[in-house]
């Protein structure tokens, strides 16, 4: 039978997923029940492929974009994280999160690797200083932490009520601070500290409802890894009714069995991943297939169900719907990306200035205009970028910050690094050919390296030796590591074949190939090649690293730095030393710092200066803090890596075009001896953050200083309804505009538990005209006097007295009043009713809390001596309390007392259990009555999860 050709066919109906006028759940239960198993089973993946029959388009999980679109070539470049914490300005950071959005958007619409799904910010706690992440974060604050990371979300996400603009996951879930073994170590987290610091953070960003999701973190949390958290869904479901999407972080599933040996098999291991929560499974790279097969190999198992794939695959499709992937002819941000700007690039310079903060000034600051500036050290001319960087399309150094400002001429420069030749034993020296200046190659325009085509290059001659050597420039970073640069700018480095080039226009790279290191060895020294770990060989057909025939080298020294320092600054009206890090070298990602010293180099160049000018200012280019004697200097200013517009946002400051106004956003310390170990996750016990350190600070946590000076008064503090109302004034006594950040805190003043010294409640910054006066109100919830009461298991509000301390720092405090809180009495532990949690005691020593099982629940057990001791105050035994039960696997024994009396009961496990998921209930007699503190006592390798009491 012919069809009629004048006959219309029927159009198809359009399928419900594709229907923008229904809501979006309903699309997405369309969606989901057209999908095959096998297809909702590929898109656990990282790389989700396309369902032609459907005409869903691949998707991709994760984009990086921490202070600008990363990894995906130019792009704006803003400061570092910790930069934009030191700005202690939301709003600030608001536009710089919708700026970086729109360059999101505006790459994707010509690069389709780029992705929507943003994962930034990172929201972890400056714990401690040393972290080789530090660069990452906003603040060792959870209450200034949560206020940035919510306007960079925001920003991120777009102000549309239905579409978001890119969807923004937070990183990295849960108590993650140290590289060091950052896979296989476990942060041992008790309730309060994990409700009162590292939760708080995440809690209230996501609870401000930008959000999309959140990327576990690679260690462990008290025994049991991040990837099968029972947090995910016992506490970060629990904040919001969104679909929030948990992608997990690069080759954590595999970890969960390959380093971690947590589970037996990778079915195993997947399957408890997704059922805590992970939807999305980062690993392999864009290879899907084993991911894809231990899934299957999971549900055929038995071991995963397909509802727990359609919960992981739906809320996947939550965050493709409302980045209105499905909805291209409504979606209000296609089409409107913006990228490199003039708006951008204001914006850059304008989070850099508004990042630098000053720590100590003698007057030398501002600098007067016809002032004849020495500028020298090792980050001087450097503009330097992290591994979350973008590439630079515009840039800006110090040193060129400062010719533009004050000119060339009365500038004067000295990178103050070693210049030598490299001797070898045959009496021949190291050489670097020239670089080619063909028309694809090393030179641009105006002869200038050209970064992106000298990067990892093996196509450049290798070097060689030679009766005339090429000299280099030794820069020493601190713990033996050098890196060694031509007099062109190009480092030495090493590819994929061996051959030490100069080919790289700074060090970089997952495993940097531009660090060496001088190893003493017989009458001189062997050059090692960090990435390697191999020493440097001279061959006929070039130089190379190489397991034999390493060549022993003379360092021959044509000029130490510190001659060079000297020559430029005693004439100079002013010294400025730009002194820091690379962030690409000893602490990063993967590797912690081990000191909070400046490398000894940077201190010998810091020395010769101010011996040679004592008017010397010591600039700190860092993503870190840093332990300095500031006694002899005039000035110090901290500002982290500040993108693209670094140098000219110093120079500003430095001028007094700007007054700096950034503040501290965590405490630099005096010396390494204030650290605790960096794996002490207890900031209540081990007394870290400005919270609860007792020492005295180098600089305090919201310190710096101003061009300008303000005077505050008129304190004021209502309560009622559930808050505390405070206003203050603030008034610019000094002669010029300035920014002031107020800062309102708090303190318990007579606490029956460990409370911290100050408290961050809320800050404003404020730009203020000479003369002028703002007033400022806050309402504080009374729930944010609260702390984690470990006897009830939930928040409690202490009645009794709170100081309100407002000033400008955490130790800078010019006003304070005192408001009596009802709050609500404690209570004694109903001990006999509920026993009592081994994990919820009130102190410790001598222990660690581990998983109860791999699925839930928290045990106690005795770290490297054996032997520990809990505390638990305030125990209601009753009338008569005759026996104790404990719940223990290993073997050991438990010991209980109380009021710090003789041990009353000894609980022993003779023979060990079977693991140390198996628990046994062991009785013993304990005769004891009324309220009382019990000590329990842990010896040997046991763990105990809980202890009960009958009579």
């Amino acid at each position: 039978m012919q069809r009629d050709p004048h006959v219309t066919a029927p159009t198809p109906p359009t399928p419900p997923f594709r229907d923008p006028h229904l809501p979006f759940a309903k699309r997405i239960d369309d969606l989901l029940a057209r999908l095959t198993l096998d297809e909702k089973v590929s898109f656990l993946h990282q790389f989700a492929p396309a369902v032609e029959r459907l005409g869903v388009a691949a998707f991709r999980t994760g984009q990086e974009a921490l202070h600008g679109v990363a990894w995906m070539g130019p792009a704006t470049v803003f400061p570092q994280a910790v930069g934009l914490g030191a700005t202690w300005n939301p709003e600030l950071v608001r536009r710089v999160g919708e700026a970086v959005s729109k360059e999101v958007r505006a790459m994707r619409g010509r690069d389709d690797r780029v992705g929507l799904n943003v994962w930034s910010p990172t929201v972890n706690l400056l714990r401690h200083p040393l972290w080789g992440r530090n660069e990452e974060g906003y603040s060792e604050d959870p209450k200034l932490t949560s206020a940035i990371a919510t306007a960079y979300t925001r920003g991120l996400r777009g102000d549309h009520p239905t579409y978001w603009r890119t969807a923004p996951v937070l990183k990295h879930w849960l108590a993650h601070n140290n590289e060091t073994g950052r896979d296989v170590t476990s942060s041992s987290v008790r309730p309060r500290v994990l409700h009162e610091y590292d939760l708080r953070a995440f809690r209230e960003t996501v609870e401000a409802g930008a959000v999309a999701g959140v990327m576990p973190a690679y260690n462990l949390v008290n025994g049991r890894p991040n990837h099968v958290s029972p947090y995910l869904r016992e506490q970060l479901r629990a904040w919001t009714d969104e679909e929030l999407l948990v992608c997990s972080d690069a080759g954590a599933p595999s970890n969960l069995v390959d380093s971690e040996h947590y589970f037996d098999t990778h079915e195993e291991a997947t399957a408890a991943a997704l059922r805590a929560g992970v939807d999305s499974f980062t690993d392999h790279g864009t290879d899907s297939s084993k991911i894809v097969a231990r899934a299957r190999g999971a549900l055929g198992q038995g071991l995963l169900t397909e509802a727990e794939v359609d919960e992981a695959v739906r809320r996947q499709l939550s965050v493709r719907f409302r980045l209105g992937e499905f909805d291209p002819l409504h979606d209000p941000h296609a089409g409107t990306g913006a990228f490199d700007t003039p708006a951008h690039r204001a914006l850059a310079r304008e989070a850099a200035e508004q990042a630098v903060v000053l720590l100590r000034n003698d007057g030398v600051l501002p600098l007067a205009a016809d002032t004849r500036i020495a500028v020298v050290g090792l980050l001087a001319d450097e503009c330097k970028l992290d591994w979350y960087s973008g590439t630079l399309m515009h840039r800006s150094t110090p040193l060129e910050g400062l010719y533009e400002r004050f000119g060339a001429d009365r500038v004067e420069f000295a990178e103050g690094v070693d210049r030598v030749l490299l001797k070898t034993s045959a009496g021949t020296f190291l050489r670097v050919p020239a670089a080619p200046e063909d028309a694809d190659g090393t030179r641009g325009a105006e002869g200038a390296l050209d970064p992106a085509l000298l990067a990892g290059r093996t196509d450049l001659p290798p070097l060689t030796a030679g009766t005339t050597g090429t000299e280099l420039a030794l820069v020493d970073w601190g713990e033996g590591v050098l890196t060694l640069r031509a007099p062109d700018g190009r480092y030495l480095s090493v590819a994929e074949d061996g051959f030490l080039r100069a080919s790289a226009d700074q060090p970089g790279g997952w495993v940097v190939q531009e660090t060496f290191r001088l190893e003493p060895h017989g009458n001189g020294h062997l050059l090692r090649h960090l990435g390697t770990g191999r020493p440097v060989c001279v061959a006929a057909d070039g130089v190379r690293v190489a397991e034999e025939g390493p060549e022993v080298f003379d360092v021959v020294v044509v000029e130490r730095g510190e001659t060079a320092v000297t020559r430029v600054t005693a004439e100079a009206d002013v010294v400025v030393v730009v002194a820091g890090n690379d962030p690409h070298i000893n602490g990063r990602e993967t590797e912690d710092r081990t000191t909070l010293r400046l490398p000894a180099h940077q201190e010998r160049i810091l020395t010769a200066a101010r011996a040679a000018n004592p008017r010397t200012v010591l600039a700190l280019v860092s993503a870190y803090p840093y332990a300095i004697e500031p006694g002899p200097l005039s000035a110090v200013l901290w500002t982290a890596h500040g993108g693209q517009a670094a140098g000219s946002a110093l120079a500003g400051v430095l001028a007094g075009d700007v007054s700096p106004a950034g503040r501290l956003p965590q405490t630099w310390y005096a010396e390494d001896a204030d650290l605790p170990d960096l794996l002490d996750y207890d900031v209540i016990g081990a007394r870290q953050t400005y919270l609860y350190f007792e020492g005295r600070p180098l600089y305090p946590f919201g310190h710096g200083l101003s061009y300008a000076s303000f005077s505050y008064a008129d304190l004021a503090v209502r309560t009622g309804d559930g808050a505390a109302r405070v206003s203050f004034t603030v008034t610019n006594t000094g002669d010029r505009a300035a920014d002031e950040v107020a800062q309102l805190y708090t303190r318990a003043v007579d606490p029956s538990v460990t409370r911290p010294r100050r408290e961050l409640l809320g800050h404003r910054r404020i730009t203020l005209a000479p003369g002028a006066t703002a007033a400022l109100s806050f309402e504080v919830p009374l729930s944010a006097f609260a702390f984690w009461d470990v006897a009830r298991g939930g928040p409690r509000v202490e009645p009794g007295p709170y100081d309100l301390l407002v000033g400008g720092s955490s130790e800078d405090i010019r006003l304070r009043a005192t408001v009596v809180l009802d709050g609500e009495p404690a209570a004694p532990r109903a001990v006999r009713r509920h026993g009592l949690s081994a994990a919820d005691f009130d102190e410790q020593s001598g222990t660690e809390i581990v998983d109860r099982t791999k699925a839930a629940g928290d045990a106690v057990t005795p770290v490297a001596a054996g032997s520990g001791e809990l505390l638990f105050r305030s125990c209601d035994f009753g009338a008569r309390t005759t026996g104790a039960t404990v719940t223990v696997a290993g073997s050991g024994t438990v010991e209980l007392s109380v009021e710090g009396g003789p041990t009353l009961a000894a609980l022993t496990i003779g023979t060990p259990t079977a693991g140390p998921y198996h628990y046994l209930s062991v009785e013993a007699p304990f005769a004891v009555d009324g309220v009382r503190d019990l000590r329990i006592g842990l010896r040997g390798p046991l763990r105990l999860a809980h202890v009960g009491f009958s009579g």
